[in-house]
């Protein structure tokens, strides 16, 4: 089988000796990989305990126009989400277009002109700078008159509790917290820091809304941030808890106040979650879910994969191959923008749509720099499937991540490895 194996891969333009280092390579993971799939079914048993306890039936997945009233399966999926975060209510939309703009519906929803909104784990994502007014936008938070305001991390990636404290004010009235890194090299946080900052923040203050931007976090670990204090948790459908299905969309979980606050932005005031059709993309949205639990351990064990090996090699990655690990995003310092562009058109070359295309660095909407992607989707710009991209600047690092299976994962690592061989970058 191996034999046959090696040769399949070499038909399609992987070289022995990477093929056989990939090989090498799993095997050092064995047990690695076994506590990823204890954590996959842990999470899968709570889903499942969601479905059944909310009566999930095959008419829940009955499409909806127009004004979606009274759309029960629409209604009963939002419980399902409110049951798997442990919270009083979610808002699970297809009307909500991206990860960007649930955060957007969010932070909208619940502040008010003359409030201040603080970040306490360092500048957000780059697309949210538009959204609050740290790059002006039409239409940005600070054109209502919303202040903002940031404390850095510490050099270890803990919070600085001082200065948060110093930074609350009587204007403050959300605190946020990115989960995931960004496009940066400081650790993802995990569930037990995010809990004791939102801790030490309800004890300054317990009026204060505290908000996690959780995209690329949900089911790495166990329990969710709305599980440690959150008043809300705010994520993507194309990314983990999609499972790869969910063709669009995004969620708020969280209090009862704050969701309705985000659902009447989203809708209308006087309206909130009363009106919004599903226009079919339920069942896509239920089964995304139920399969999420292991499509991310898929994911996770891809990042590994990923920096086992480029580690091996002498680059540095973030995180390191023997860290735990809180998202599904590994970073790779790759050097030179060379070596960048070969990792991307190797993940590109094994992707399933789209795999004939070069990725090429260009301008994007919400971007400073620009930006190469890798992506031949299922689902356009679904980074729960395998993708990987970077912005074109110093120390030209790649953010890869996702693989609807491992097997994909590790087919798409050894195709950028074949890419930089190839290159004559590095020498196996």
């Amino acid at each position: 089988m191996q034999n046959k194996l090696q040769r399949l891969y070499e038909s399609l333009g992987i070289s022995k000796k990477v093929f056989e280092l990939g090989e090498k390579t799993e095997k050092t993971l064995e047990e690695r990989f076994k506590k990823l799939d204890q954590t996959a079914e842990y999470n899968q048993l709570k889903i499942l305990n969601a479905f059944r306890a909310n009566r999930v039936s095959e008419a829940h997945f009955v499409p909806t126009t127009g004004y979606g009233s009274d759309d029960l399966g629409r209604d009963t999926l939002e419980e399902v989400y409110a049951q798997i975060f442990g919270t009083e209510a979610a808002l699970v939309r297809a009307q909500l277009v991206s990860g960007t703009h649930a955060l957007s519906t969010a932070l909208s929803g619940n502040l008010r002109p003359g409030d201040e909104l603080l970040y306490i784990s360092g500048g957000p994502y780059d697309t949210l700078e538009g959204v609050i007014g740290i790059r002006k936008e039409r239409g940005c938070l600070f054109e209502y008159g919303v202040t903002y305001n940031q404390v850095e991390l510490l050099e270890d990636g803990d919070f600085d509790f001082d200065a948060i404290a110093t930074a609350i004010n009587s204007k403050t009235k959300i605190v946020a917290i990115q989960r995931s890194r960004g496009y940066s090299t400081r650790p993802t946080l995990s569930v037990e820091k995010i809990a004791k900052a939102i801790n030490f923040v309800k004890s300054i203050n317990p009026k204060l809304i505290c908000m996690v931007d959780n995209c690329y976090g949900e089911f790495v670990e166990e329990i969710e941030p709305t599980q440690v204090g959150a008043d809300m948790a705010v994520g993507s459908l194309i990314k983990n808890p999609g499972g790869g299905l969910a063709p669009i969309g995004g969620y708020i979980a969280g209090t009862y106040e704050c969701v309705e606050n985000a659902a009447c932005r989203l809708t209308a005031p006087g309206l909130g979650r009363e009106l919004g059709a599903n226009l079919g993309v339920n069942r896509s949205f239920y089964q995304g879910l139920f399969l999420a639990p292991t499509v991310v351990a898929s994911a996770l064990k891809s990042a590994i994969f990923a920096s086992c090996i480029y580690e091996d090699l002498g680059y540095a990655t973030f995180p390191k191959s023997n860290e735990e690990r809180y998202d599904i995003i590994q970073s790779i310092n790759l050097l030179e923008p060379k070596a960048l562009c070969a990792f991307c058109e190797g993940i590109q070359k094994a992707a399933p749509i789209d795999s004939f295309v070069t990725p090429e660095p260009s301008d994007m909407a919400g971007y400073e720099s620009k930006v190469i992607m890798a992506a031949g989707a299922f689902i356009s710009g679904a980074s729960i499937e395998l993708s990987a991209d970077a912005p074109m600047r110093e120390p030209y690092t790649v953010f890869f991540q996702g693989g609807l299976t491992f097997q994909h994962g590790k087919i798409g690592v050894l195709y950028s490895l074949q890419k930089l061989m190839d290159a004559g970058i590095i020498n196996i």
